[in-house]
C-alpha cells in the first residue's frame, strides 16, 4: 500500500505551513492532494429571542460561506504554481455537522495531514477536525507541530509507541509505506506490565513482523521516569534524532482523556516531532 490520496483541511486563513507540508508529502509520495476548505458556523441560534433565529442563522451562514470561498481562493492561489496533482473544494457546516463532512472525504483518503489542534496558533475547529478524521473517517492522521512545513524527509528514523493495543497495531499497519523506507524503526515500550500477553519479550512479536517486511527494527524498553508517557516519548525522540512517532490514538475514551489526560491528548498538545496516529 502507498499513500496516493492525501487530504488536508483548512478552516482559517494563514494555515500555510500545514498546506506546504501536505504539498511536500504529496510530491514525495507522488500522490494526489485534496484540500478541503471549510467554513464553520459557530452560532447557537436557540439562544436568541423568538423570531430572531432565522435572521441570525442566515447571517451566520452567509459569513461562513464567504469565509469558505475566501479560503478556497487563497488555497488555489497558493497551489497554482505547484508541480503536483491537486484539487480544492469548499463547504459550509455548523459545528454539529463538521464530523460528517470530514468523514465523507477522509474515509477515501490514505492519509490526512493536519497541524496540532491545541496550543498557540491552533485553529478554533482543529480539535473537531482531527477527531472527525480519526473516528468518523477512520483514516490515519499525520499531526504536525505548529509551524512545521518541511516533511519531505520525515520517516528516516521512526519511533513506534507500542503498548499492545489494537489502536497501536492499526497505526503501525497504516504507517507501513513510511516504515518500509525508514533507515531505522525503534519499537519503544514504556514501563511494560510483567503480566502482559507478551510476557518477558515486549515488542518481540511486532519486531519479528516488521523484520519480515524488510524493515530494520529494534526494541527498546524504557522506564517511565517522567510524569507522562508522552514526555518519555518526546525525550526519546530528541535523544535519538527521531523525526516521526507512530502511535495508536485514544485507547481510552475521548471523555476520559479530556478530563484525566492520556498519551493521545498529551501528544496532540506537546509533540515536538510529527506524529502519525490511527485507531
Amino acid at each position: 500500500m502507498a499513500y496516493k490520496t492525501i487530504l488536508t483541511v483548512i478552516t482559517q486563513p494563514g494555515q500555510t505551513a500545514q498546506l506546504d507540508a501536505a504539498v511536500a508529502l504529496a510530491r514525495r509520495e507522488d500522490a494526489h492532494l485534496d484540500v478541503f476548505c471549510l467554513g464553520v458556523d459557530h452560532t447557537q441560534t436557540g439562544y436568541y429571542y423568538a423570531g430572531a433565529s432565522a435572521y441570525v442563522f442566515q447571517e451566520a451562514i452567509d459569513r461562513a460561506m464567504a469565509s469558505a470561498e475566501a479560503l478556497e481562493t487563497e488555497v488555489r492561489g497558493h497551489l497554482g504554481a505547484q508541480d503536483i496533482r491537486w484539487s480544492a473544494e469548499s463547504a459550509v457546516a455548523q459545528m454539529g455537522g463538521v464530523g460528517a463532512l470530514i468523514a465523507q472525504r477522509a474515509r477515501f483518503a490514505d492519509l490526512v495531514v493536519l497541524a496540532q489542534p491545541y496550543g498557540e496558533g491552533a485553529a478554533p475547529d482543529a480539535e473537531a477536525v482531527v477527531e472527525a478524521a480519526l473516528f468518523d473517517g477512520n483514516c490515519p492522521v499525520l499531526i504536525l507541530p505548529h509551524g512545521q512545513s518541511d516533511v519531505a524527509g520525515i520517516g528516516r528514523r521512526v519511533i513506534i509507541a507500542w503498548n499492545q493495543s489494537d489502536e497501536a497495531l492499526t497505526a503501525i499497519r497504516r504507517a507501513m509505506p513510511i516504515l518500509k523506507s525508514a533507515d531505522l524503526v525503534e519499537i519503544t515500550v514504556v514501563d511494560p506490565s510483567p503480566h502482559s500477553p507478551e510476557g518477558s519479550d515486549p515488542g518481540g512479536a511486532l519486531c519479528q513482523m516488521l523484520t519480515r517486511h524488510g524493515i530494520k527494527a529494534e526494541v527498546v524498553v524504557l522506564a517511565k521516569t517522567l510524569p507522562t508517557v508522552s514526555e518519555v516519548l518526546n525525550r526519546r525522540a530528541a535523544e535519538t534524532g527521531a523525526d516521526l512517532i507512530v502511535m495508536g490514538a485514544y485507547s481510552h475514551s475521548r471523555l476520559r482523556e479530556a478530563i484525566m489526560g492520556g498519551a493521545t491528548r498529551h501528544m496532540l498538545e506537546r509533540a515536538k516531532v510529527p506524529v502519525l496516529m490511527a485507531r
